[in-house]
């Protein structure tokens, strides 16, 4: 077994979130470890099954204080406006990014070109120790620090830290190893996930159009291309995603219309169990959850990943000031300080998508109505509708330092 390693702070999980929170901590003095169990890409070819990801306005500000938007943005296709519709009724909303004076309300990112720029963040030499492809075999947390062991290359090996980082996703093994609650609502839905091309071009235009089985988002790429998330109810998510492209094509399209023309060209199909996931605490001494291992949202409006990036600015600026006060940033009074600024964003985030998705799919004809009605007005008052731009935006509450474009 290697000689021990002291570090201030340990992330346990190297994806886009825990690999943000390095960024946003490189430069400011402190010893950084990252646990990553499957290897760091950093080199991956674009194709035509690109993922994509939607970035709020308020993700956007934060990359770009952390130095990494400028190459993410030759991958990125901005949102001009934002369409809502209900299938079967008339009512709609549209969000506009004139109404905010903004040059975009979000941008579609490639995931592949996020998971480079940020693995990339992984490899620089003196930033970060990486241990990957590493597994965490033994975790213990005292009021002094916490031990890790873990498993890399036929190895062991034991690290200390001040601080550890859960930023392993929604089947969190920190969150379960160290018995922390959960509350989990399966919504019985299946995530379809591609890419298609349509007749007419999408001119940047976002579509969320709610069905009865659940929401169907088509998101602007580039090549004119459009990124698809189609809901639909478990019990037939293997009949869709057997369907040949013809008749996947023809079934989306009865659900979406034809706003974009025909649809004419479909990728390779992949499909998501959907469920709500929130920890009942982001933290404790020595710990902090950032990410799906503290929330995991249904995709409705493209929220989860945006509010993870949220929960990265907020920690890496109560750490920095923490460390700059000559405090610990494992003690709880400390850590305290993040738990009680993310929960409200965690709660409205939470409330706003759990609602919607569940709204959207009850099945008694007469909320169809009210749900058109109330589409109609929210498009008619423009308070109301510049509070929910606001907060897909990711603007809504305090708004931490990266997210106002400042450096820590």
């Amino acid at each position: 077994m290697d000689a021990m390693k002291s570090y201030d702070v340990l992330i346990v999980g190297g994806g886009m979130v825990g690999a943000s929170l390095v960024q946003a901590l490189a430069g400011q003095g402190l010893r950084i470890a990252v646990i990553e169990s499957v290897p760091v890409e950093t080199r991956t070819e674009p194709g035509y099954d690109d993922r994509a990801l939607a970035l709020a306005h308020g993700t956007r500000k934060i990359f770009h204080a952390l130095g990494l938007w400028e190459e993410l943005s030759a991958a990125a296709t901005p949102i001009h406006r934002i369409h809502i519709s209900d299938r079967g009724h008339c009512g709609f909303t549209r969000m506009e990014r004139t109404e905010e004076g903004l040059e975009a309300l979000g941008y579609v990112v490639p995931a592949r070109a996020i998971t480079r720029v940020l693995g990339g963040v992984l490899r620089q030499p003196g930033a970060v120790d990486l241990y990957c492809p590493a597994v965490l075999s033994e975790l213990e947390i005292d009021e002094s620090g916490a031990m890790a062991r873990l498993s890399t290359d036929a190895t062991e090996q034991e690290i200390t830290a001040r601080l550890v980082v859960a930023a392993d996703g929604a089947g969190s093994s920190i969150r379960d190893r160290l018995g922390i609650p959960v509350q989990v609502h399966d919504y019985g839905q299946v995530a379809i996930v591609t890419n298609i091309t349509p007749q007419l071009p999408h001119h940047n235009i976002a579509y969320e159009r709610f069905t009865e089985t659940g929401p169907l988002a088509l998101l602007p790429m580039s090549e004119q291309r459009c990124a698809v998330v189609w809901t639909v109810d478990e019990k037939d998510s293997d009949t869709v995603t057997a369907l040949s492209d013809a008749e996947f094509l023809d079934r989306l399209q009865d659900r979406f219309g034809y706003r974009l023309g025909r649809l004419e060209r479909v990728g390779r199909r992949q499909a998501w169990p959907l469920r709500l996931v929130r920890a009942q605490e982001s933290v404790r001494q020595r710990l902090a959850l950032v990410g799906n291992a503290a929330h995991t949202l249904h995709p409705i409006a493209g929220q989860g990943f945006n509010l993870g990036v949220r929960d990265v600015a907020v920690l890496a600026e109560v750490i920095v000031d923490a460390v700059r006060a000559d405090r610990d940033p494992g003690d709880l009074a400390v850590l305290s300080r993040y738990g009680s600024w993310r929960q409200g964003d965690h709660r409205r985030v939470t409330a706003f998508t759990d609602g919607m998705a569940r709204m959207f799919t009850l099945p008694l004809p007469a909320f169809g109505v009210v749900r058109s009605a109330g589409m109609v007005a929210l498009d008619l008052l423009p308070p109301a509708k510049r509070l929910l731009t606001r907060l897909t935006m990711g603007r809504g509450g305090r708004v931490p330092r990266l997210a106002r474009g400042l450096p820590l």
